[in-house]
């Protein structure tokens, strides 16, 4: 089999473009009522020899989880061929594991889904204890979830020749004070990472907020309604990653109208570097990071490449 790999760079520049303009539509207004938390995550995978790109949204509101799964053309455009969609209500045991077929230019795609264990938190995305698998000619083009093992036994195929790769991720959470998601930034170590972003805005002390990593507190923001945007880079596992934030709507909007913006970006350390130097100066003010934190400085290393993967966090304040 013949892979046409040069289609992909040009496919990664339209998908990050589409990936926005699927996601880019918010509630107008937010409540515990209607509010829907959303993850998506955007997948460059190889099928019949072209990188296509795949889009997975996991969705939750007051009823019952869904997933749906869209697959592009293989010039990576913003047409998309084929869609599937899994609604997996709380009282429909058996919803929670199945089989779909759908069609990627008249080729049959296959769905092989197991989520009657499946562990969730907060979110509409499984932690653990799962597996969602797409087959194409016998080959598991994209496995999601840790139960890898019961995913090709049960769907009779090979893992694919060619590993999918995630670059992009977005989510919508909803809470009064914290947010909580979680994020892998070096698809090598399978680690992911627990970020939580805090806000105090309310009370008689001056707003603050805190964005921390598996616990460690990682930016701290003082006055944050004169601080509203920033950046910083920090280091995870030895890797620089670029925070940006803009809170702007948390201060001036409507109550429960405006949402808070964080982007993860893994960077080289050269651009890390130029971050650092010119830090606040685009983004509205320097923040604070806590004393003694071991995140907090970068180093030159002539290896360092620049990850494609970007995570992008709407914050929505619920009153």
């Amino acid at each position: 089999m013949s892979f046409h790999l040069p289609i992909r760079a040009q496919s990664a520049r339209n998908s990050a473009m589409y990936a926005e303009r699927i996601t880019e539509e918010q509630p107008s207004q937010t409540s515990n009522k209607n509010s829907q938390t959303t993850v998506t995550l955007m997948y460059q995978t190889n099928m019949a020899g072209y990188w296509r790109n795949v889009t997975i949204i996991w969705c939750k509101n007051v009823m019952n989880y869904s997933l749906n799964i869209m697959v592009n053309n293989a010039e990576g455009g913003d047409n998309v061929h084929s869609t599937c969609k899994i609604e997996l209500k709380p009282w429909h045991f058996w919803s929670r594991k199945g089989y779909k077929s759908f069609e990627v230019e008249g080729k049959p795609v296959d769905v092989y889904w197991d989520l009657r264990s499946a562990k969730f938190t907060t979110g509409p995305e499984p932690v653990s204890d799962y597996y969602v698998a797409l087959v194409y000619d016998e080959e598991v083009v994209l496995l999601l979830g840790d139960y890898r093992k019961k995913a090709y036994k049960r769907t009779k195929s090979r893992p694919a020749l060619v590993e999918p790769v995630l670059f992009y991720k977005k989510e919508n959470v909803f809470a009064k004070k914290s947010f909580a998601t979680r994020a892998k930034f070096d698809e090598k170590r399978r680690k992911e990472h627990d970020i939580v972003v805090e806000s105090s805005t309310a009370g008689l002390k001056d707003p603050e907020m805190w964005i921390s990593m598996d616990g460690v507190v990682l930016i701290h923001v003082k006055n944050l309604q004169w601080k509203f945007r920033g950046n910083q880079t920090v280091l995870v596992d030895k890797q620089p990653v670029q925070v940006m934030w803009d809170v702007h709507d948390w201060f001036f909007s409507s109550p429960g109208t405006g949402h808070g913006l964080f982007i993860f970006k893994p960077v080289s350390t050269e651009l890390a570097d130029c971050s650092d130097d010119k830090e606040g100066s685009n983004y509205g003010g320097d923040s604070d990071t806590s004393p003694g934190s071991l995140y907090c400085s970068t180093s030159r290393s002539p290896s360092a490449t620049t990850s494609e993967f970007s995570l992008f966090l709407y914050a929505w304040k619920i009153e």
